[in-house]
Protein backbone atom coordinates (compact mmCIF):
# COMPACT_ATOMS: atom_id res chain seq x y z
CA UNK A 1 0.00 0.00 0.00
CA UNK A 2 2.99 2.29 0.90
CA UNK A 3 4.57 1.28 -2.05
CA UNK A 4 1.47 2.07 -4.46
CA UNK A 5 1.05 5.43 -2.46
CA UNK A 6 -2.16 4.30 -1.59
CA UNK A 7 -4.22 6.70 0.96
CA UNK A 8 -4.96 3.94 3.65
CA UNK A 9 -5.27 3.90 7.64
CA UNK A 10 -4.37 0.80 9.67
CA UNK A 11 -7.02 0.20 12.33
CA UNK A 12 -8.67 -3.06 13.89
CA UNK A 13 -6.04 -5.71 16.08
CA UNK A 14 -2.93 -3.99 14.60
CA UNK A 15 -3.57 -0.59 15.39
CA UNK A 16 -3.64 -1.56 18.75
CA UNK A 17 -0.43 -3.61 18.94
CA UNK A 18 1.34 0.27 17.83
CA UNK A 19 -0.31 1.59 20.43
CA UNK A 20 -0.10 -0.58 23.48
CA UNK A 21 -2.94 -2.70 23.72
CA UNK A 22 -1.68 -6.22 22.41
CA UNK A 23 -4.20 -7.89 20.04
CA UNK A 24 -3.09 -10.95 18.10
CA UNK A 25 -5.07 -10.80 14.51
CA UNK A 26 -4.41 -12.63 11.32
CA UNK A 27 -5.86 -9.78 9.40
CA UNK A 28 -5.11 -5.97 8.18
CA UNK A 29 -7.61 -3.61 8.82
CA UNK A 30 -7.54 -0.44 6.21
CA UNK A 31 -9.91 2.55 5.90
CA UNK A 32 -9.00 4.39 2.41
CA UNK A 33 -9.84 7.30 0.88
CA UNK A 34 -12.71 5.82 -1.86
CA UNK A 35 -12.06 8.22 -4.62
CA UNK A 36 -11.35 7.37 -8.34
CA UNK A 37 -7.54 8.20 -8.30
CA UNK A 38 -6.93 6.18 -4.71
CA UNK A 39 -8.86 3.14 -6.03
CA UNK A 40 -6.96 3.09 -8.93
CA UNK A 41 -3.65 2.69 -6.60
CA UNK A 42 -5.21 0.43 -4.34
CA UNK A 43 -6.27 -2.07 -6.95
CA UNK A 44 -3.07 -1.69 -8.73
CA UNK A 45 -1.86 -2.74 -4.82
CA UNK A 46 -4.46 -5.55 -4.63
CA UNK A 47 -3.44 -6.97 -7.89
CA UNK A 48 0.25 -7.18 -6.89
CA UNK A 49 -0.39 -9.04 -3.84
CA UNK A 50 -2.47 -11.02 -5.53
CA UNK A 51 -5.38 -10.33 -3.80
CA UNK A 52 -8.64 -12.28 -4.37
CA UNK A 53 -11.98 -10.83 -3.08
CA UNK A 54 -13.46 -13.85 -1.09
CA UNK A 55 -17.11 -12.22 0.38
CA UNK A 56 -19.70 -10.29 -0.92
CA UNK A 57 -20.06 -7.16 -1.44
CA UNK A 58 -17.49 -6.92 -4.37
CA UNK A 59 -14.94 -4.66 -5.09
CA UNK A 60 -16.85 -1.41 -5.87
CA UNK A 61 -16.64 2.04 -5.16
CA UNK A 62 -20.32 2.24 -4.03
CA UNK A 63 -20.31 -0.43 -1.43
CA UNK A 64 -17.33 1.34 0.09
CA UNK A 65 -19.53 4.66 0.43
CA UNK A 66 -22.31 3.03 2.19
CA UNK A 67 -20.14 1.72 5.23
CA UNK A 68 -19.51 -2.16 3.50
CA UNK A 69 -16.63 -3.91 3.99
CA UNK A 70 -14.53 -5.65 1.53
CA UNK A 71 -12.94 -8.84 2.47
CA UNK A 72 -9.18 -9.88 0.21
CA UNK A 73 -7.61 -13.01 0.67
CA UNK A 74 -3.58 -12.03 -0.28
CA UNK A 75 -2.08 -15.26 -2.42
CA UNK A 76 0.97 -13.57 -2.88
CA UNK A 77 3.96 -15.46 -1.93
CA UNK A 78 5.29 -12.80 0.86
CA UNK A 79 2.06 -12.09 1.95
CA UNK A 80 0.27 -15.87 1.48
CA UNK A 81 -3.26 -15.88 3.16
CA UNK A 82 -2.79 -12.74 4.86
CA UNK A 83 -6.63 -11.61 4.69
CA UNK A 84 -7.23 -8.05 4.28
CA UNK A 85 -10.77 -6.14 4.65
CA UNK A 86 -10.95 -2.71 3.54
CA UNK A 87 -13.60 0.19 4.41
CA UNK A 88 -14.00 3.55 3.94
CA UNK A 89 -16.65 4.76 6.36
CA UNK A 90 -16.88 4.07 9.64
CA UNK A 91 -20.15 4.52 12.13
CA UNK A 92 -19.87 7.70 14.45
CA UNK A 93 -16.26 8.87 13.42
CA UNK A 94 -15.47 11.36 10.62
CA UNK A 95 -14.88 11.25 6.84
CA UNK A 96 -11.67 10.30 5.44
CA UNK A 97 -9.93 13.64 4.75
CA UNK A 98 -10.26 14.32 8.62
CA UNK A 99 -8.83 11.08 9.75
CA UNK A 100 -6.34 11.71 8.00
CA UNK A 101 -5.39 15.46 8.81
CA UNK A 102 -4.93 13.71 12.74
CA UNK A 103 -3.34 10.63 12.20
CA UNK A 104 -0.78 8.95 13.68
CA UNK A 105 2.47 8.03 11.56
CA UNK A 106 4.81 5.79 12.88
CA UNK A 107 8.31 4.28 11.31
CA UNK A 108 10.31 1.64 12.22
CA UNK A 109 14.59 0.98 12.19
CA UNK A 110 14.35 -0.08 8.49
CA UNK A 111 12.41 3.19 7.42
CA UNK A 112 9.05 1.81 6.72
CA UNK A 113 6.36 3.73 7.64
CA UNK A 114 2.97 3.10 9.04
CA UNK A 115 0.07 5.73 8.95
CA UNK A 116 -2.41 4.61 11.38
CA UNK A 117 -6.06 5.65 12.38
CA UNK A 118 -5.21 8.46 15.68
CA UNK A 119 -5.88 6.86 19.04
CA UNK A 120 -9.14 8.73 19.55
CA UNK A 121 -10.61 7.77 16.09
CA UNK A 122 -9.51 4.09 16.87
CA UNK A 123 -11.07 4.17 19.88
CA UNK A 124 -14.27 5.82 18.76
CA UNK A 125 -14.65 2.61 16.24
CA UNK A 126 -14.28 0.27 18.57
CA UNK A 127 -17.70 1.19 19.72
CA UNK A 128 -19.49 -1.45 18.17
CA UNK A 129 -21.42 -4.13 19.25
CA UNK A 130 -18.94 -7.26 19.43
CA UNK A 131 -18.09 -7.94 22.64
CA UNK A 132 -14.33 -8.69 21.68
CA UNK A 133 -14.20 -4.54 20.86
CA UNK A 134 -15.26 -3.18 24.71
CA UNK A 135 -11.86 -4.80 26.46
CA UNK A 136 -9.71 -3.85 23.76
CA UNK A 137 -11.16 -0.14 24.08
CA UNK A 138 -10.52 0.00 27.50
CA UNK A 139 -6.94 -1.04 27.04
CA UNK A 140 -6.44 1.14 24.79
CA UNK A 141 -7.29 4.20 26.69
CA UNK A 142 -5.74 2.34 29.69
CA UNK A 143 -2.30 1.79 27.62
CA UNK A 144 -2.44 5.51 26.79
CA UNK A 145 -3.12 6.73 30.22
CA UNK A 146 -0.44 4.86 31.82
CA UNK A 147 2.34 6.14 29.47
CA UNK A 148 1.38 9.33 29.70
CA UNK A 149 -0.01 10.66 33.12
CA UNK A 150 3.04 11.86 34.54
CA UNK A 151 2.70 14.42 31.81
CA UNK A 152 -0.70 15.20 31.27
CA UNK A 153 -1.78 18.14 28.61
CA UNK A 154 -5.34 19.34 29.11
CA UNK A 155 -5.86 17.55 25.12
CA UNK A 156 -5.13 14.48 27.38
CA UNK A 157 -7.15 14.65 30.17
CA UNK A 158 -9.93 15.83 27.76
CA UNK A 159 -9.38 12.03 25.83
CA UNK A 160 -8.91 10.60 28.91
CA UNK A 161 -12.46 12.15 30.57
CA UNK A 162 -14.45 11.00 27.80
CA UNK A 163 -12.93 8.06 27.06
CA UNK A 164 -11.96 6.21 30.06
CA UNK A 165 -13.30 2.78 31.00
CA UNK A 166 -11.68 2.05 34.26
CA UNK A 167 -13.50 3.10 37.44
CA UNK A 168 -10.69 3.88 39.74
CA UNK A 169 -8.65 5.71 36.67
CA UNK A 170 -11.25 7.34 35.62
CA UNK A 171 -11.70 8.61 39.23
CA UNK A 172 -7.97 9.69 39.57
CA UNK A 173 -8.21 11.42 36.02
CA UNK A 174 -11.10 13.63 37.02
CA UNK A 175 -9.68 14.39 40.63
CA UNK A 176 -6.75 15.49 39.37
CA UNK A 177 -8.47 18.35 36.64
CA UNK A 178 -11.72 18.57 38.38
CA UNK A 179 -12.71 22.21 36.61
CA UNK A 180 -11.89 20.17 33.00
CA UNK A 181 -13.84 16.95 34.30
CA UNK A 182 -17.26 19.68 35.24
CA UNK A 183 -16.91 20.81 32.06
CA UNK A 184 -16.78 17.65 29.94
CA UNK A 185 -19.63 16.17 32.45
CA UNK A 186 -22.35 18.04 29.84
CA UNK A 187 -21.19 15.59 27.51
CA UNK A 188 -20.24 12.52 29.84
CA UNK A 189 -23.47 12.59 32.50
CA UNK A 190 -21.49 9.60 34.72
CA UNK A 191 -18.55 11.77 35.50
CA UNK A 192 -20.43 13.20 38.18
CA UNK A 193 -20.12 10.32 39.66
CA UNK A 194 -16.14 10.44 39.25
CA UNK A 195 -15.53 12.47 42.33
CA UNK A 196 -17.79 10.56 44.77
CA UNK A 197 -17.49 7.34 46.48
CA UNK A 198 -20.39 6.03 44.30
CA UNK A 199 -18.51 3.13 42.55
CA UNK A 200 -21.98 1.48 41.82
CA UNK A 201 -23.25 4.45 39.74
CA UNK A 202 -20.22 5.05 38.41
CA UNK A 203 -20.10 1.25 36.80
CA UNK A 204 -23.74 1.11 35.66
CA UNK A 205 -23.24 4.21 33.59
CA UNK A 206 -20.22 3.00 31.95
CA UNK A 207 -22.27 -0.35 31.68
CA UNK A 208 -25.53 1.51 30.19
CA UNK A 209 -23.10 3.75 27.71
CA UNK A 210 -21.49 0.76 26.39
CA UNK A 211 -25.50 -0.96 25.87
CA UNK A 212 -26.35 2.30 24.29
CA UNK A 213 -23.54 2.35 21.57
CA UNK A 214 -23.83 -1.49 20.92
CA UNK A 215 -27.50 -0.50 20.53
CA UNK A 216 -26.25 2.39 17.94
CA UNK A 217 -24.16 0.15 16.35
CA UNK A 218 -26.79 -2.80 15.59
CA UNK A 219 -29.25 -0.65 14.00
CA UNK A 220 -26.92 1.05 11.64
CA UNK A 221 -25.88 -2.03 10.47
CA UNK A 222 -29.14 -3.34 10.20
CA UNK A 223 -30.00 -2.27 6.43
CA UNK A 224 -26.13 -3.21 5.29
CA UNK A 225 -26.77 -6.93 6.69
CA UNK A 226 -29.83 -6.93 4.97
CA UNK A 227 -27.83 -6.00 1.72
CA UNK A 228 -25.23 -8.67 2.26
CA UNK A 229 -28.00 -11.11 2.29
CA UNK A 230 -29.83 -10.06 -1.29
CA UNK A 231 -25.89 -10.05 -2.50
CA UNK A 232 -25.45 -13.82 -1.41
CA UNK A 233 -28.65 -14.65 -2.49
CA UNK A 234 -28.13 -13.02 -6.33
CA UNK A 235 -24.92 -14.56 -5.99
CA UNK A 236 -26.17 -18.27 -5.55
CA UNK A 237 -28.69 -18.13 -8.53
CA UNK A 238 -25.53 -17.46 -10.62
Amino acid sequence: MAARQVRALLMGGQACVFYGAAEFSRDTDLLILADGENLQRLSAALQELQAECIAVPPFAAEYLERGHAIHFRCHHPAAADMRVDLMSKLRGVDPFPALWERRTTLSDNDGTTYELLSLPDLVQAKKTQRSKDWPMLQRLVEAHYLQHRAAPTPERQRFWLLEMRTPELLREVSQAAPELSREVEVKRLLLRFANTAQTSELESGLAEEERAEREHDRIYWQPLKAELEQLRHAAKKT
